[in-house]
């Protein structure tokens, strides 16, 4: 199955110097999958000619908030319908989460509560308790009509989004390994952007599991599923 990145973003220099880009570490966290990888350079408007290019859609991080005035962004949402239109499925993670949800009549705005930095706890149904990398301020704060959440923790209410079998997308980083994570957090330690206690304690739990794996597995199974459409016994 081959999959298009769409790219809405970099790491920062310190990330891709040492372990590459969105379009690195997407397919090392999908290895073993049977998957393919096209990448699409959306943020610089490289978009595929049609949202049945690939088979599947994977929507990247980004350092831009769904909400703000950028020239990719609007073409990036309506890309986005038209492709769950021709029910192509498509995963998102981070602003890829939120801008599906946007794009598909939900709101992201930026949480009163800060930050989210590094390993945090959330509840996955099917999957039970997660840890996984996070690194965002903004959320998801109203799911589209069509969207189900299925993970959440006490910060992030809507954490996970599905919709039917069109789009999956989840809030936290699950290709963000500790080694990432930390090649992250020397950083951004010179940007000021995050509280710098919240990136002394991201620092402290990197030897902590996480649970990447289980979700690399849940996008996997999402992008694998079997679409035939079901007929009832006396359907004409």
């Amino acid at each position: 199955m081959d999959i298009g990145i769409l790219q809405c973003g970099q790491p920062p220099d310190e990330v891709r110097e040492q372990h590459g880009g969105y379009e690195r570490l997407y397919p090392t966290l999908l290895t073993g999958h049977g998957f393919t990888f096209t990448t699409y350079d959306v943020e610089n408007l490289e978009f595929p000619p049609g949202p049945d290019a690939q088979e599947g859609w994977l929507i990247s991080g980004s350092r831009h908030g769904a909400y703000e005035a950028h020239d990719f962004i609007p073409k990036l949402e309506q890309f986005i319908r038209a492709a769950y239109v021709a029910h192509v499925p498509m995963v998102g993670i981070c602003f890829g989460h939120q801008i599906l949800a946007k794009a598909l009549g939900g709101e992201v705005l930026p949480f009163a509560g800060g930050w989210a930095v590094g390993r945090q706890s959330y509840y996955a149904e099917d999957m039970g308790a997660l840890h996984l990398n996070a690194w965002h301020r903004d959320q998801v704060t109203e799911p589209p009509a069509d969207a189900q959440t299925f993970m959440s923790n006490a910060f992030c209410k809507h954490a996970g989004l599905i919709y039917g079998t069109r789009a999956w997308s989840v809030q936290p980083h699950p290709e963000f390994t500790p080694e990432v994570l930390s090649a992250l957090l020397t950083s951004q330690r010179a940007v000021d952007n995050v509280p710098a206690s919240q990136l002394d304690t991201a620092a402290l739990q990197l030897d902590q599991p996480i649970d990447n794996m289980a979700i690399a597995k849940a996008i996997a199974a999402f992008f694998l599923m079997d679409r035939t459409p079901k007929h009832g016994r006396n359907a004409a």
